[in-house]
């Protein structure tokens, strides 16, 4: 599995982006660069993550710099999956 485009399929589907994510690189800008990020979409983002690739999140485990790239998002959920 390709974590990368997995967890950006899910911020496609997930923000409603239509496609917009197939020219994000890693360092893509995402919270505050994205209006569809809002705080309901974080929360959103986070539990189809969990479900996505069987994670938990604790509220501890986040804060605002999981989401501010898409490759620390990427990144976060790769060391989720690692333990």
């Amino acid at each position: 599995m390709n974590i990368s485009q997995e967890v950006l399929r899910v911020v496609d589907e997930v923000l409603s982006l239509n496609g917009r994510t197939a020219t994000f690189t890693r360092d893509t800008p995402l919270l505050g660069a994205i209006p569809e990020l809002d705080s309901m979409a974080v929360v959103t983002l986070i539990t189809t993550l969990e479900e996505q690739f069987g994670l938990v999140v604790d509220d501890d485990d986040i804060d605002g710099s999981t989401f501010a790239t898409v490759g620390s998002l990427t990144d976060f959920v790769s060391s989720k999956l690692a333990t």
